[in-house]
């Protein structure tokens, strides 16, 4: 079956049953949802990032009210970036046998080995925001390496080429950060005369991005540059950088579009965002999952993409 495989609305399977192009077997397996649908999202950690892609999810379940089918979503959130208690979550919604379960992978090989038990039990998986495996549909940016990438090379231009730079990792074992990284440094690899003196995780705790940003300010004070692979180290970045004064003499580029980053970039403290579009991801993972319980077809791979926010952008 085709990666680009679509949902077929109810439209389009009365005219292939009208047309004959559909087969009695096939018409059988296609049915109606005659019940109330409950979804569980289970992303990486409670963070504002989430909450727009639990918006996303939000809008979804009511429009199909509209149209008679109930959904209720809920959100089981760990309050920190931790792989086990994210994998006793799945594992305890396994058992409670919801009829969609949704799931930001934080950890490849754990996560994936759970959500293949979730599907063995008969529950219907979807993930979304970091890539888990080609086993189970995705709903984001299947490879975060090309955001990393750009933005790489968008510092390596406001640098002239040449500094010294640091990396806010994030989570070491989320692929969405690894593979931005990645494509950072592989930027990276064209500028010899940036050199990275810093790299260390920071858990997508912005507290502790703030913390890191100041020792390393503090161990290199001729620092030129800092990239943030999540949505809440620009912010702690930005926080640090300008309490040491030194907004806009230290560029700053990371992901996402949270308010607070935003704002950054608009008074010139973040020089550059490359931001998800986390409310697609929300608002079509409930609309998969709706179809998956229908025995509709569904895409096995969403590219959301993201687009790159600057000053220019600001109003």
């Amino acid at each position: 079956m085709k990666l680009s495989k679509l949902i077929m609305t109810a439209g389009m399977f009365s005219a292939l049953v009208s047309t004959g192009a559909l087969a009695q077997s096939q018409q059988d397996l296609i049915k109606p949802v005659d019940k109330e649908l409950t979804f569980v999202f289970i992303p990486k950690v409670i963070h504002p990032w989430y909450d727009v892609v639990a918006e996303g999810s939000k809008f979804a379940a009511e429009e199909l009210a509209k149209s008679g089918i109930k959904v209720n979503v809920i959100w089981d959130q760990p309050p920190q970036a931790d792989v086990a208690d994210q994998n006793q979550r799945i594992e305890t919604n396994i058992g409670r046998k919801p009829d969609g379960l949704a799931v930001a992978c934080l950890d490849q090989a754990t996560n994936t080995q759970l959500l293949g038990e979730a599907v063995k039990a008969g529950v219907n998986v979807i993930t979304f925001n970091s890539f888990c495996d080609d086993k189970f549909p995705f709903v984001g940016p299947k490879s975060s390496f090309q955001d990393g990438f750009d933005l790489g090379e968008y510092l390596a231009e406001q640098l002239d080429g040449k500094g010294k730079v640091g990396i806010l990792a994030g989570s070491l074992t989320a692929s969405d950060h690894v593979q931005r990284i990645e494509g950072f440094k592989k930027a990276l690899e064209s500028h010899p005369d940036m050199k990275i003196v810093f790299e260390q995780p920071d858990n997508d705790i912005l507290e502790e991005a703030v913390t890191l940003t100041e020792n390393a300010l503090q161990a290199h004070p001729d620092m030129a540059g800092i990239f943030g692979s999540n949505a809440s180290n620009p912010i702690g970045a930005a926080r640090a950088i300008k309490n040491a004064g030194l907004a806009g003499k230290v560029a700053i580029v990371g992901m996402d579009d949270l308010p607070e980053a935003v704002e950054a970039v608009c008074d010139g403290t973040i020089s550059a965002l490359k931001a998800q579009r986390q409310w697609d991801m929300g608002y079509w993972a409930v609309k998969y999952l709706v179809a998956m319980n229908e025995n509709h077809t569904y895409p096995v791979f969403h590219d959301t993409g993201s687009r790159l926010i600057t000053k220019a952008d600001c109003k």
